[in-house]
């Protein structure tokens, strides 16, 4: 039987699926199949935002419509058949996992008395303990018009009031307090809040309890409370005339109605603003556009054309001719209807919004001990390694020890969209190569945040001239001048390269949008291998459903001798130690132990004793097969009694055919993970990038290269 937990609230509109996120993302790090119920929703023809971007995590696999337990209209038409229906399809659910999230109501009618004794009667039919969310802001009593999603924090007796209304609910209905979260609560007053709401437990429950019930406040954070530009344009029934798609996920953090001339407007733009223009005033449309455009004004979110009158084609020409990403949305409503429909959007969190979903877990991770949570919810860590776990220990494991990594590719949006998600969730620190002010305008652009991170410029006359210097004492050797060295460190791979050479930065990340050799040509120069060690090779950390596994070299070296093999061997081992995996080391060939012969058998063979002379301690098998060196029965067949045969995890391949097509074989046949390639060997962390990787192959890459900085 999976555990399970029950998330509900005292009210609506409290920002409750930040919390089942990040109760879902501590679970995932925790045992391999975690699931989501929804045990009502609104509907069954329009899909439930929430269980959609619940469903999207990585580490849930199941199908929406097994998800879903009853609509509202069952529960209105008949609340104990609703009831069975929910605890029938939950089974089915929790039949399929080992832990489950449970998300309540999303109450109808706001603060119903009724609607939470109905969740706490669900929570206890189901046996799942109650995470309580209660909400700390009133959106009833918005302070600053001009200001989307502001509010009236609520002070902490309210909190306490709150939560002996909701504990005496659930105490009616039989249902077991697992933990409070304040959501959204006052940022300077979360100690006093959680006191608060502490007593309330304490009165409700008498004597304190042997295990006391934990109680968490997550912050109130203005972009998660503030809607996107998408979702302005489905509550004004607008339609996208222009601009960039993918803009429609920034939020909007103010609202200008532009109901006057240009002179007038353009002072009181704001930044992050959605801008509401008459669409027959073509001029102040132009201006807002210009404004933008400019760098002299704030960036705005998106702009509302209001009216429903057409748009001259000129003007419209016009518009295309900027080529701004600025989205533009048309709507029939007057100006009046449209600032009211904007002003009561409410911020939803969404899978598609990077920068909210990030902050969304960077805001659970900082303000909730989801070790404690763990241990209260009686959840032992897994011995079982998924690759959403083993990804997470990365992540983990950088946080624990801050690195500076520098990336020099500033002009590609996946790699300010990793930055944005690394700096946001505390792996490392980043400094970003490009000019400032055309990295930071496209990160607005992108409607992502990079203000933590350092943006220098390649071309910065200062850092030129040292590392010019630098370089050409290095190059001397090859008679490079300090002019050639000039234009040599202008490159980003070879800046990036001198940062991390003087002690500017721990580590470098490149090759999103340059070639392996580009990437790593300046750290032969530059930095150079560590003693003892001939080459630079890679490994693949290759993430199977159920463990990880060490595969070298698949990248670097075409046709390693035997002294190469024994370098990447040991430099494997070394690699493996360092993420966690304990070294056993399978030396493979086409043949196993003495049975074949041949020169590429021979020169396995000399490797194994290469290694096995200058690393004792570790543990070595070879020639040995794949299948003898990876499977039990296999190995008591061929090679019994070896302590590496049927147990390896680090594999090392004797070339880089072999290795490069066997990485890719399992990484698309067996649905395989690759991290990599981690580069081995080097004085100080570099690491390349494939061409094609996704925004979260740089964010694992980054963690990475911390982690390694960390053992230098």
């Amino acid at each position: 039987m999976a555990q399970s937990i029950y998330i509900t609230s005292a009210e609506g509109h409290s920002g409750k699926s930040t919390v089942a996120l990040g109760v879902l993302d501590a679970l995932s790090h925790a045992t391999p199949r975690v699931g989501v119920f929804r045990a009502i929703a609104r509907s069954t023809v329009e899909r439930d935002y929430v269980l959609e971007m619940l469903l999207d995590h990585d580490g849930v696999d199941l199908p929406y419509d097994e998800c879903i337990g009853v609509t509202y209209d069952d529960v209105r038409q008949d609340p104990d058949a609703a009831l069975a229906t929910i605890v029938e399809r939950y089974k089915a659910v929790e039949a399929q996992c080992d832990a489950v999230v449970i998300v309540g109501s999303d109450y109808t009618d706001v603060g119903s008395p009724a609607e939470l004794a109905y969740n706490a009667r669900i929570a206890a039919n189901l046996g799942a303990p109650v995470l309580l969310v209660l909400g700390g802001r009133s959106a009833q009593n918005q302070t600053q018009p001009e200001q989307l999603g502001s509010s009236l924090a609520r002070t902490p007796a309210e909190m306490g009031q709150i939560a002996d209304l909701a504990l005496a609910e659930l105490a009616h209905g039989r249902a077991k307090l697992f933990a409070v979260v304040a959501n959204r609560a006052d940022p300077v007053r979360t100690d006093e809040t959680v006191a608060a709401i502490r007593r309330s437990i304490h009165a409700h429950l008498g004597a304190a309890p042997s295990t006391p019930v934990p109680v968490w406040a997550i912050p109130e954070d203005r972009f998660l409370v503030a809607p996107s530009i998408r979702g302005i344009m489905r509550s004004v029934d607008g339609e996208m005339l222009a601009g960039d798609p993918n803009r429609l996920t920034r939020e909007a953090l103010a609202v200008v109605v532009a109901g006057m001339s240009m002179v007038n407007v353009l002072p009181r733009l704001l930044e992050g603003a959605v801008v509401v223009i008459p669409a027959d005033r073509s001029e102040v449309l132009l201006a807002t556009l210009l404004a933008n455009a400019s760098g002299t004004f704030p960036s705005i979110s998106g702009i509302v054309l209001n009216g429903g009158f057409e748009i001259p084609e000129p003007v419209t020409r016009l518009i295309d001719g900027l080529g701004s990403s600025v989205p533009i949305i048309t709507t029939e409503l007057g100006t009046y209807e449209t600032a009211v429909r904007i002003m009561g959007t409410r911020g939803r969190l969404a899978a598609d919004s990077q920068r909210r979903y990030d902050t969304a877990l960077a805001l659970f991770e900082q303000s909730v001990d989801t070790d404690e949570l763990l241990v209260a919810f009686g959840l032992a860590r897994a011995t079982v390694v998924t690759p959403l776990m083993f990804e997470f220990q990365l992540i983990e494991r950088a946080r624990a020890e801050r690195k500076r990594i520098v990336l020099p590719e500033g002009d590609d949006d996946r790699v300010l969209r990793a930055a944005a998600t690394v700096l946001k969730r505390g792996i490392a620190d980043l400094v970003i190569l490009g000019e400032p002010f055309e990295v930071r305008a496209r990160a607005i652009e992108l409607g992502i945040d990079i203000q933590a991170a350092e943006v220098l410029s390649p071309l910065d006359a200062v850092h030129v001239h040292k590392f010019a210097e630098e370089y050409a004492r290095l190059r001397a050797h090859k008679g490079v001048t300090v002019a050639q060295a000039a234009d040599t460190v202008t490159d980003v791979s070879y800046f990036g390269t001198m940062m991390v050479h003087l002690g500017l930065a721990d580590g470098m990340v490149s090759g999103a949008a340059h070639t392996t050799a580009h990437t790593i040509r300046p750290a032969f120069e530059i930095i150079k291998t560590k003693p003892g060690v001939s080459v630079v090779s890679s490994v693949f950390l290759m993430a199977l459903a159920d463990r990880v596994l060490v595969y070298g070299d698949c990248a670097v070296i075409p046709d390693p001798t035997s002294e190469q093999l024994s370098d990447i061997a040991i430099s494997s081992a070394a690699t493996a130690a360092q993420f966690g995996i304990h070294p056993r080391v399978a030396m493979l060939s086409y043949s196993t132990g003495e049975s074949g012969s041949g020169a590429d058998v021979e020169k396995v063979r000399d490797a194994t004793a290469l290694v096995r002379s200058r690393a004792p301690e570790l543990l070595v098998e070879g020639p040995i097969q794949y299948d003898a060196a990876a499977d039990a029965a296999v190995a008591a067949a061929k090679m019994p009694g070896s302590e590496v045969a049927g147990r390896a995890t680090v594999f090392v391949f004797p070339d880089l055919n072999t290795g490069n097509n066997t990485y890719k074989a399992v990484q698309r046949s067996a649905g395989a993970v690759a991290i990599g390639p981690v580069l081995q060997g080097l004085n100080k962390p570099i690491n390349d990038l494939s061409r094609g990787a996704l925004v979260d192959d740089i964010v694992n890459t980054i963690a990475i290269t911390a982690i390694q900085a960390q053992g230098e």
